[in-house]
């Protein structure tokens, strides 16, 4: 089983993760912010990872320092839970429908942190967690994951719907991306012969 913890506390939040990679999506999350809460359960439940996790930050403030910290978390846990690497898919790809919305999420577990988000200009927030903080939890979980993320919501018209189908679509590549290769044969799956 491929598990690890992390313990993240900062003057801002507080964070404590259990992650098993080799799960079947049971989480028990809870930030104190209920639509985050409800993204990050279907990040579990998608990518089949167990998460527990709590996290108290300032959210009277706002929710952008709880959000980026957690994928700071999150990212951290996920690395140290896939070790070296060896047998591992190491890409995965993802596309999810979520009503009138479409994504698609892109990943390469490279050990070299990238970022590339699109969204239609205009694109509407969620009700309660504005799209850019979608976009810092992202950037927060690839520079700590370490893995090059390509996300791109082709429409929508929906801002629930668009943080929904972002969510799923992340977690459906990460899935398909930590997942062992039965042929690999427990090599690390590049040329380099390091990730």
């Amino acid at each position: 089983m491929r598990t690890a913890s992390c313990k993240r506390t900062t003057g801002e939040t507080d964070i404590a993760l259990n992650l098993n990679l080799d799960g079947n999506g049971k989480s028990a999350i809870q930030t104190g912010h209920a639509f985050f809460d409800h993204m990050l359960h279907l990040l579990s439940r998608h990518s089949l990872i167990d998460m527990e996790l709590t996290a108290h930050g300032d959210l009277e403030v706002d929710a952008h320092h709880t959000i980026e910290d957690t994928g700071i978390v999150i990212g951290e846990t996920i690395q140290k839970a896939l070790g070296d690497k060896k047998g591992i898919q190491r890409y995965g790809c993802s596309y999810v429908p979520m009503d009138e919305t479409l994504c698609r999420c892109v990943i390469d577990l490279s050990n070299r942190p990238y970022l590339e988000f699109r969204a239609p200009q205009g694109a509407p927030d969620a009700p309660n967690m504005p799209l850019s903080l979608t976009v810092e939890f992202l950037r927060a979980l690839v520079n700590n994951l370490r893995c090059n993320l390509h996300v791109e919501v082709f429409y929508g018209m929906d801002g629930h719907h668009i943080a929904e189908a972002i969510f799923k679509s992340l977690a459906r590549a990460l899935r398909q991306a930590v997942e062992a290769d039965s042929r690999a044969t427990g090599q690390i799956p590049s040329t380099k012969g390091a990730l």
